[in-house]
This record gives structure tokens, C-alpha cells and sequence, in this order.
């Protein structure tokens, strides 16, 4: 078991790879690489390189979306790699369970609903993360998560994570409270020193003011919260944007814009003329921190919140 019940979230593209996974892991927590916009190979260095990194007995995962034509080319990479378990989004393959009950490695389902829960359950998730409208990237609710955790906690016996939205150790200690087995946090880490995102990501997130996220409808076919730049002025407008280069890698795609374009331009540094996907609490990071002082700050964060 982690020594605190923190899963980092697998943010795409290049935000969260070896280095900020072996952080989390190395801090107590669960660390998350995310498969989406890197090659196979790339994806294995990864792995191979967090896990050299991780002391003790930290746990590195792989977040691989269903909804990416490399899915089921990825979820064997990282099978293979022997992670210790394989976080899936954006959909759900029976295949996907059947692979990871062969190969001994558990794979967890990101869920919206209680129905998707059950669902995942069935089919064979370890566990599901329940992800809340105040998520950041991809959302496939428009509910928050405090009202669908209680709902997805009660249809289902596996172990629930709680996500969306997640900032504080009060947060933690709700969640927990409501019977989650733990909680996913991305918009915090990337604001932390080992995050793989480049500085002007990070400070992005820094200087975000609480009116400047938005919900995007991206190519995937779902809404996306995002940091408000240039490019969220510009694909919010009616009509198609001119396409540098289409990377081909979604199963269905409108081809309005290319979303991973997008994020590939943002994690090269351009962060007003591409894609900067932030949860709906991200004003309320104010520093660029270590992971372990994060940490720090949310388990005496969620101390306190036991005490009250």
C-alpha cells in the first residue's frame, strides 16, 4: 500500500512521464505515466526509467486512452514493462480486462456514472477512478464529483478513487469521508519542480485567475477544460482551423483542429497557441513546488481536517 492514498492523474501530452511519476511514488503516493502523444518505445523507457528511479516499493502505472488508435499497442508495451497497474479513459474494452488478468496486472477504469462503474466492474476493473466535472482535459460529465462519488461508491465493491477537483488535504479527507479508497490529483503536480511539462506550462497554471478556465469541445468529441490562450479564442469560434499536421491517432475524430497538435505545441512551450488543459481550481495554485512538499502540505492539510 502507498504511504498516502494519492494517485498523481496521467496527464497527456509529455506533462506526466518518468519524472514526475518516480516523484510522486518516491513521496508516498501512487505516480501515473501517461501513454498519449508518445511513441511505444518511448512509453518503455519511461517505464523501465521510473522504475529504476522508485525507491522501496512505490507504484508507477501507465494511463493509456481507449479512445487513441495506439491503444491496444500501448496497453501491451506497458504490460509487458510490467507496470503495476494500467489506468484506461475515454472508453472501455472488454479486451482490455481479459490482457491484464493474463499478464497478473490490475487495470482501473476512469468512470463517470455509477452505470459505467458497474459496468467496469463486471468486465473486470481492479477499481474505478470516478472523475468529477471540475477535472481538467477530457470530462465526461458535467456533474460535480462530490454528487456522482457517494452514487459509484454504493453500486460498486471494488476499490473507488475519487477525482476531479482534488487540492487540498480537506478534500482528501471528504472524499475519503463519502468512502473513496483514495484520490487522483493532476492540476497540482503540474505545478511542482519534477513535473515533465516546461516552465512556461507550469507557470501558466501560476498565474491562472478563477475566471480562466473554460470547457472546450475538442475533436475527440467531448468537452475539455482548459486554460483560456489564444488557441481556446480561436476554436471557439464557428468553423474549421487550418491543420499543420494531422497525426491520425484517434479512432473517431471530427478533424475540426488537431487536438494532440495542440498539446504538442503547448508542451514545446508555446502555451497561448496550443492546447493548456487545467482542472476548474487551478487559480488556487500559487507556487511551483517539490512533489514531497506537496505531499507534506496535504497530509498536515488533511490532519487538520480530522481534528475540525
Amino acid at each position: 500500500m502507498p504511504k498516502v492514498p494519492v494517485m498523481q492523474g496521467g496527464m497527456g501530452v509529455g506533462i506526466s512521464l518518468s519524472k514526475l511519476s518516480s516523484a510522486v511514488a518516491n513521496a508516498g503516493g501512487i505516480g501515473i505515466i501517461s501513454g498519449t502523444g508518445i511513441t511505444v518505445d518511448e512509453l518503455r523507457n519511461h517505464i523501465r526509467t521510473a522504475k529504476s528511479l522508485v525507491k522501496d516499493t512505490g507504484y508507477i502505472g501507465v494511463n493509456v486512452l481507449f479512445a487513441m488508435n495506439d491503444f491496444a499497442e500501448k496497453m501491451k508495451a506497458a504490460l509487458e514493462e510490467k507496470a503495476d497497474f494500467i489506468i484506461s479513459g475515454a472508453g472501455i474494452s472488454r479486451d482490455m480486462y481479459a490482457w491484464g488478468k493474463k499478464a497478473g496486472i490490475p487495470v482501473i477504469s476512469i468512470v463517470s456514472s455509477a452505470k459505467l462503474a458497474r459496468i467496469s466492474e463486471r468486465l473486470g476493473a481492479a477499481a474505478v477512478v470516478v472523475e468529477g466535472c471540475e477535472a481538467g482535459g477530457h470530462l465526461g460529465t458535467d456533474r460535480p464529483l462530490f454528487d456522482i462519488l457517494p452514487e459509484v461508491v454504493e453500486a460498486v465493491s471494488i476499490p473507488v478513487i475519487a477525482a476531479g477537483g482534488i487540492m487540498t488535504g480537506s478534500d482528501i479527507s471528504k472524499a475519503l469521508r463519502l468512502g473513496a479508497s483514495g484520490v487522483q490529483m493532476g492540476t497540482r503536480f503540474v505545478a511542482s519542480e519534477e513535473c515533465d511539462a516546461p516552465l512556461a506550462f507550469k507557470q501558466k497554471y501560476v498565474d491562472a485567475q478563477k475566471e480562466d478556465t473554460l470547457l472546450v469541445k475538442t475533436t475527440v468529441g467531448l468537452h475539455g477544460r482548459a486554460i483560456s490562450n489564444n488557441f481556446t479564442d480561436l476554436i471557439s469560434q464557428p468553423g474549421k482551423l487550418k491543420i499543420a499536421k494531422c497525426h491520425d491517432c484517434l479512432k473517431n475524430c471530427s478533424y475540426r483542429f488537431c487536438t494532440l497538435d495542440s498539446l504538442l505545441l503547448s508542451v514545446a512551450g508555446d502555451v497561448e497557441n496550443g492546447l493548456v488543459f487545467a482542472g476548474a481550481r487551478v487559480h488556487e495554485i500559487k507556487s511551483i513546488l517539490p512533489v514531497q512538499t506537496i505531499i507534506d502540505n496535504l497530509t498536515n492539510e488533511y490532519r487538520q481536517a480530522a481534528l475540525s
